[in-house]
């Protein structure tokens, strides 16, 4: 019984090395295209926010950065609820009901930009105008939104977005 072992010849070697050399530039040269096509560091780390809501008061907003976009979240009050929901959807531009656009009825959470040219409406301060229905005002083309975000008045075509979020604790709100 003789073994033999039968050694790889020249040709071999270097279709061999040639191939490693090939995989190993076309890697590289793809590598960018690739890592190009992933969400930056930044975005990433963006992706979602948490908020403390527990020091809001009734009927305080605030503002908070998601995506590098403002978004707007109230602490209504019963009597603002009460006053939305009974508002006929029939009237609306864009008709969206006020349990359709929240997950608890005290707190609406909405992108504070304008849905007609990207402008960022007024309302969060005290002493900014509110518009005619007390929510925002959008000052480059005079847009006025509800307290529920909804287009009444102006050229925005539809009501302002509601981003994804949850609650993930009474006083914890995730957006994103």
């Amino acid at each position: 019984m003789s073994t033999t072992v039968s050694q790889p010849n020249r040709r071999d070697i270097l279709l061999l090395g040639t191939t490693a050399i090939g995989l190993s530039g076309t890697a590289l040269a793809l590598w960018p295209f690739i890592g190009s096509m992933m969400p930056a560091k930044d975005v990433a780390a963006l992706a979602t926010t948490e908020v403390d809501i527990s020091p809001i008061e009734e009927g305080q907003r605030i503002t908070v950065i998601w995506r590098g976009k403002p978004v707007f979240i109230e602490y209504r009050s019963e009597n603002t609820v009460q006053k939305i929901r009974s508002e006929k959807i029939e009237d609306l531009r864009d008709p969206q009901t006020d349990q359709d656009r929240v997950q608890k009825a005290q707190w609406l959470v909405a992108i504070g930009v304008c849905t007609h040219l990207g402008c960022i409406p007024m309302g969060q301060k005290e002493g900014d105008p509110r518009g005619d229905w007390g929510g925002w005002f959008c000052p480059c083309h005079g847009s006025h939104y509800d307290q529920s975000g909804r287009i009444r008045k102006g050229p925005a075509p539809r009501n302002l977005a509601i981003p994804p979020y949850t609650f993930k604790a009474n006083d914890i709100l995730q957006i994103g």
